[in-house]
């Protein structure tokens, strides 16, 4: 047997071309593109977390006013005697400082039957007023209540 074999081997062989071949890796110009749309998500992600915080922080707010107005109306309802006719309270709370303005006035309803004044019934209005960024916010809410006597 031959000692130098003409057979091709099993090795692979080397091919040159005249175009330039591409490293493995990214260009920068690629790595800066993909860099841009990860700070566009991130700064939409923190934008979004924050509406969320602030809209949190309202609803809060919020339910703390009808909370204080509901439980102001409570008292009223339960508390023998007329409503005072103007009262003005201050509630502090963790949002800030609310004013509960309340107003009571003859209710100005008439029987059905022969239309005789009952003056017995009494119309209370509640107002609570805080501010909330430098806007003045307000909620209202009117009840009646009747004392005999």
């Amino acid at each position: 047997m031959e000692k130098w074999s003409k057979a091709p081997l099993n090795t692979p062989t080397l091919q040159y071309s005249n175009t330039p071949t591409r490293a493995n890796g990214f260009a920068l110009y690629e790595v800066l593109i993909g860099v841009t749309i990860f700070l566009i998500g991130v700064i939409a992600l923190g934008r979004a977390v924050q509406n969320c915080l602030n809209a949190s922080t309202l609803s809060a707010e919020e339910e703390r006013v009808r909370q204080i107005l509901s439980n102001r109306m409570a008292e009223i309802q339960t508390t023998r005697g007329i409503p005072d006719a103007v009262k003005e309270l201050k509630v502090d709370t963790g949002y800030g400082v609310i004013r509960l303005l309340q107003k009571t006035v003859p209710a100005k309803l008439k029987e059905e039957e022969d239309g005789t004044q009952l003056d017995k019934i009494k119309l209370v209005t509640l107002t609570a007023k805080w501010t909330r960024g430098g806007v003045e916010q307000s909620r209202q809410i009117e009840f009646y209540v009747y004392r005999a006597g």
